[in-house]
């Protein structure tokens, strides 16, 4: 892969850096461990496929997460209340992803998440 002449905008010097001191302490083991294990996650799953999520929950994403971008993923987002029935809404932060302009997106977030908190305080 060949090193890009500059980084995005969305990644800073100062990202690269704590990234590197992060996997230079810890390596990639985790990550690498979560694909080799992928099967006996599948069975280790199994008892809960099927299963809600029956808490008061609040789903939040960037328009640009990859997540976002699978087939179908409209349809299942569109969809979640039949899984989640105590869904409080969905937010889809606009020109957002995981990495992406963190300090604006996570003003976003905190306000979506407060807003959430107020409407459960006052029940």
């Amino acid at each position: 892969m060949p090193n890009p002449e500059t980084l995005p905008a969305w990644l800073s010097d100062a990202d690269v850096d704590f990234y590197v001191q992060q996997f230079q302490y810890s390596g990639f083991r985790g990550g690498l461990n979560w694909y080799r294990n992928i099967d006996r996650n599948w069975e280790l799953m199994a008892p809960y496929a099927g299963a809600a999520v029956t808490v008061p929950a609040l789903y939040i994403a960037g328009d640009l997460d990859l997540v976002v971008s699978f087939p179908r993923m409209k349809e299942v987002i569109a969809d979640l209340a039949r899984y989640v029935p105590q869904l409080r809404g969905t937010i889809m932060l606009r020109a957002a992803a995981t990495g992406r302009s963190r300090s604006v997106r996570m003003k976003s977030t905190k306000r979506s998440l407060i807003s959430y908190m107020a409407c459960r305080r006052r029940r």
